[in-house]
């Protein structure tokens, strides 16, 4: 069998990391990305969720599709604008 050599700029940090981890389970780094290649042919997609966003935008885009916690309840139209204007919940 013909072998294909692939090279990967990362980040040393994560080098170091990566090795440490591999070492731990017994492997070495040319053996993890090819369980990793394989299991991406294998299964047509990338092997794990790969999300741009955070527990709370997960929590309110579940809400919004099952029509539930769509909107918070306010007492009055000033709680309402100083809720709109809280930069600290903002995502």
């Amino acid at each position: 069998m013909c072998m294909a050599m692939i090279s990967v700029r990362i980040d040393d940090d994560l080098k170091k990391e990566t090795e440490e981890v591999c070492n731990e389970l017994g492997l070495n780094m040319t053996t993890a990305v090819t369980i990793f290649l394989k299991k991406l042919c294998r299964e047509q997609r990338i092997p794990f969720e790969v999300s741009m966003y955070n527990e709370k935008v997960t929590q309110a885009i579940e809400n919004a599709l099952n029509g539930t916690n769509l909107s918070r309840k306010f007492h009055s139209v000033d709680e309402l604008f100083e809720d709109l204007n809280d930069e600290s919940d903002k995502v």
